[in-house]
């Protein structure tokens, strides 16, 4: 057992870089910490379940006074609530559509300026095994520039 007026140290070595003045206020047995600590996990656990007490008894009363409230005004309140989930869900789709499309035309410009986006080592891969032969540019299929010099002409 630790004595009251040796210093609580678990590695049983000095403290280093303290002065005496400082020392003396080390001298804390090991039963008083742990029973600080059991205290202030005591009233900070029962503070909480006090407060959780008095959330749930005001809820309570409050479900009881809205209730009646609720089953007069439900006519009113129902399809409210359904027209205010479909404009919410409505727009959420619009913003979730657009940052779609904000995104894919990101993608293809910087695919069609030269840069490497993710994905665009597969989409290189599946067009090499489909035989696509390159990008020369639309409508021309003939090779050796014919079609280049009948656009000239």
């Amino acid at each position: 057992m630790t004595d009251i007026h040796q210093s609580y140290n678990p590695q049983n070595r000095p403290f280093a870089g303290t002065s005496s003045h400082h020392q003396q206020y080390q001298h804390v047995s090991p039963r008083v910490h742990q029973a600080v600590k059991a205290a202030t996990a005591a009233t900070a656990g029962g503070s909480l379940l006090v407060l959780s007490g008095l959330v749930l008894v005001l809820t309570v009363i409050s479900l009881t006074i809205a209730t009646p409230l609720l089953v007069i005004f439900s006519p009113v309140l129902v399809p409210a609530a359904i027209t205010v989930f479909l404009l919410v869900t409505g727009f959420l789709t619009s913003g979730g559509f657009g940052v779609a499309a904000v995104t894919v035309l990101s993608w293809i410009y910087k695919y069609a300026t030269g840069g490497h986006p993710p994905g665009a080592d597969s989409l290189d891969h599946a067009r090499n095994r489909l035989g696509y032969k390159g990008t020369t540019g639309m409508g021309q299929h003939e090779t050796g520039g014919a079609a280049h010099h009948r656009a000239l002409a």
